[in-house]
């Protein structure tokens, strides 16, 4: 766990010293992987994935933290913006495109920005991920400033667009937080809040899609759930402001409805349909027995929350 002041960009670009990182260096378990059978090679897989949730666990502070800012941000207009090359930029992209159906957010509240484009989740752009100028392009098109917060994504903690991209953040005065999976990384000391998640030596020397890949996405799991959380999104541990845009979602809707009114399901259908589909307003309508009209009002008047919307 990290915890860093904002400095200079000097160590854009800097490739000395790649080789020296945990995430590069040969992984001792695994030196005899190509003369393995499947069966083995999947158990070495798995056991080094077991290690992944104890190194995200001894970070949580940390990610706390980050967490708070995120809420901070949305509680005064702002985004959450993931920002990465690579495999950390998709998994960012990842985590922002999932937020919309899960939470009903709006597109643009929660923004994945990948080196490359949107296309380089796909098929890599070469070159991208070492251009500084084209990261602080990029923020700038997005119009970053000081209501929102910028999460540099890294494996490596020193990937040239990550770093300019944070320096960029900080300096108009956007909250900033960095994830690598390196301790002392040159993003971290970039960032408002450093999470250095230390997965060590990958199974496939370098290949850090694997280990750091899924400590990364662990951690933006908790970013953005954890956010929306607190932010009011979430009914007990139902997703009460799901989108029901397909009939898997339509079902969905209806027992989360069901569920956290104690209702049948035919009940619960009935109150969706009058609140035009809406679950979270379906819920308060139950439990406040009030029409959608006043479900609405109440949402609005306590910030979304359901449990104050009911009690209130």
């Amino acid at each position: 766990m990290t915890t860093s002041t904002r400095g200079p960009a000097s160590s854009e670009g800097a490739p000395v010293g790649l080789a020296a990182l945990g995430t590069e260096t040969a992984n001792p378990r695994t030196a005899d992987l190509d003369a393995m059978g499947t069966l083995e090679v999947l158990q070495v897989i798995n056991a080094e994935d077991q290690t992944v949730a104890g190194a995200v666990q001894r970070v949580l502070p940390a990610v706390a933290r980050a967490v708070d800012l995120v809420v901070a941000a949305r509680q005064r207009g702002g985004r959450l913006v993931y920002v990465g090359a690579g495999t950390s930029g998709r998994l960012g992209l990842l985590d922002a495109v999932e937020c919309p159906p899960t939470f009903g957010t709006a597109p643009q509240e929660v923004v994945g920005v990948l080196a490359g484009g949107d296309g380089a989740f796909a098929v890599a752009v070469e070159g991208a991920e070492d251009d500084p100028d084209l990261a602080v392009a990029d923020l700038e098109a997005l119009g970053i400033g000081p209501a929102d917060v910028v999460v540099g994504l890294a494996a490596s903690g020193r990937t040239p667009y990550v770093v300019a991209a944070l320096h960029h953040a900080g300096q108009v005065g956007a909250a900033t937080v960095s994830v690598a999976c390196n301790p002392g990384s040159p993003i971290s000391a970039l960032a408002d809040v450093a999470i250095e998640v230390d997965t060590g030596p990958e199974v496939i020397t370098g290949s850090t899609r694997l280990k750091a890949g899924t400590a990364q996405k662990m951690v933006c799991n908790m970013l953005s759930t954890a956010a929306m959380v607190r932010t009011g999104k979430v009914y007990r541990n139902l997703m009460v402001d799901v989108r029901p845009t397909n009939a898997k979602l339509v079902d969905r809707a209806r027992r989360i409805v069901a569920t956290a009114a104690t209702v049948d399901e035919e009940r619960a259908d009935a109150a969706l349909r009058a609140a035009d589909g809406h679950a979270k307003t379906a819920v308060v309508m139950l439990l406040a027995g009030c029409g959608a009209d006043e479900a609405r009002a109440r949402l609005a008047r306590h910030g979304g929350r359901v449990r104050e919307a009911v009690t209130g």
